[in-house]
């Protein structure tokens, strides 16, 4: 592998990863609002999640630019309090992959939440259990599995993601390409065959493995329920 592969391999990583865990507890909200809590407007707000899903990227990257630009709302706000900004940065890319891995984690992990027997709960709430107590040694031991099954899944789907990405923050190389964008450059040389080769071979082993691993916790997290 040559330096310049690995460094798209550890940056791709790197964006992946990080979109994975800033967006998980805004996925885990999200599904325990949508899976436990009735009020106006609940369609309203699945939709809007599952939005990125049906949406074309290069629109949910335009979305993105148009917030996160220096003169957009969110844009403003890192520059004014923190100095800083996320345009063409590996940061901007962490972002998009988040958003496009958003609903796929809040689906699973919604499902996690609602395959919880809620009896375990106002048993516990019977006996004296708090709600943060309940929540500690019944749901989250119980949907364990399901979200680290939405977090692989999620993580996957940042290592993929592609549209939003050159459209929010194009394709900088060592900042924001990621192994899709250097796909999309290598398809553009003439002889770039080789390049595409290996890059497309390391990401459907890596998607490949993703998928895998989240089946096989997704599985064990029903083997789990079952048993309960």
């Amino acid at each position: 592998m040559t330096a310049e592969l690995a460094g798209i391999l550890f940056l791709s990583l790197k964006i992946a990863f990080a979109a994975m865990l800033v967006t998980l507890p805004v996925s885990f909200g999200l599904a325990w609002v949508l899976a436990r809590m009735r009020f106006p407007g609940k369609v309203l707000l699945d939709g809007i999640v599952h939005l990125p899903l049906v949406l074309p990227p290069v629109v949910t990257g335009w979305l993105l630019l148009l917030a996160f630009a220096p003169a957009g709302p969110a844009g403003r706000v890192l520059q004014d309090w923190f100095g800083t900004g996320v345009m063409f940065r590996w940061t901007g890319a962490a972002i998009a992959a988040g958003v496009m891995a958003l609903p796929l984690m809040v689906r699973a992990l919604r499902l996690s939440i609602e395959s919880v027997d809620q009896r375990l709960e106002q048993a516990a709430r019977t006996l004296g259990a708090s709600r943060a107590r309940t929540f500690r040694t019944i749901i989250l031991p119980l949907s364990l599995p399901g979200i680290l099954a939405g977090s692989v899944l999620g993580f996957a789907r940042a290592l993929g993601e592609f549209g939003a990405t050159i459209t929010f923050v194009s394709n900088v190389p060592g900042e924001t390409q990621t192994l899709p964008l250097a796909i999309y450059s290598a398809l553009q040389l003439p002889d770039g065959d080789r390049a595409v080769l290996q890059l497309a071979a390391i990401s459907i082993a890596l998607s490949l493995g993703a998928l895998v691993m989240s089946e096989w916790l997704a599985r064990r997290a029903g083997r789990g329920l079952h048993v309960l």
